[in-house]
């Protein structure tokens, strides 16, 4: 047995959490991340060990909301390598493991609220033995109200540009040097407030777009494994 399947099966609760829209959750509801930042075990994780999170907030009223769309991108992800995310003892997320290429992916949905999703990553990075040198391997999915609706861009770094559940991860891993996938949610129209848009559930009119940020979301974590993420920026950006 791998070292990264013995981890899982010591720490998997016995009951599972199947990946379905409807246990996601929404935004802004829980409390702000203080400097909690710890260490992480320097301890290398088996070569090609990788975390892919999503992002959003706990709870069925929560689940169609635009602040969750990295939960729907974790969902699709799971769907097509038929998985089930279980609860993590001790976590404050669930996970599956999948394949990609001769990778071992760790994927998982936060299950704090936004503002303190740093203490999920952070957890899941340290238990499963991703050194801090190898936060490349550390990839999370979010909403982007900074790009329009249903792009999908793919990055190294940079700044949090204002959200919360990245705010709360950086502080929590100590850098800003692990690699984010932004799925565009748009911005607010005039006269609605960025906390009512983002935890507000989307519109039928969203359908047209929503399906195929999602998939492209998807696209790109095989990608960036894979291929690494000069190859998902030529090949997601393009589309």
């Amino acid at each position: 047995m791998s070292r990264i399947s013995h981890f899982f099966n010591r720490l998997f609760s016995r009951s599972s959490h199947h990946a379905t829209a409807a246990e996601a959750g929404g935004e802004g509801a829980g409390s702000p991340g203080g400097s909690r930042t710890g260490s992480r075990r320097s301890i290398d994780a088996p070569q090609g060990t990788w975390l892919v999170i999503g992002l959003g907030n706990p709870g069925p009223e929560y689940a169609a909301t635009r602040h969750n769309i990295g939960y729907m991108a974790i969902d699709e992800l799971l769907e097509r390598h038929s998985a089930t995310l279980q609860p993590v003892r001790n976590h404050p997320a669930s996970a599956a493991t999948i394949t990609l290429g001769d990778a071992q992916v760790i994927v998982a949905r936060s299950s704090t609220y936004m503002n303190d999703s740093g203490d999920a990553v952070h957890a899941l990075a340290d238990s499963a033995g991703i050194a801090p040198e190898h936060n490349d391997h550390i990839i999370v999915i979010h909403d982007e109200l900074d790009l329009p609706a249903g792009k999908v861009r793919v990055k190294k770094g940079g700044g949090e540009n204002g959200h919360n559940g990245l705010k709360s991860t950086t502080e929590r891993l100590g850098t800003r040097d692990y690699l984010r996938i932004r799925m565009g949610i748009g911005r607010p129209p005039q006269g609605t407030g960025v906390v009512d848009y983002v935890l507000a559930p989307f519109d039928e009119d969203d359908s047209a777009w929503l399906t195929s940020c999602i998939t492209t979301a998807a696209d790109a974590v095989g990608i960036l494994v894979e291929q690494g993420l000069g190859a998902a920026q030529n090949q997601i950006h393009s589309r």
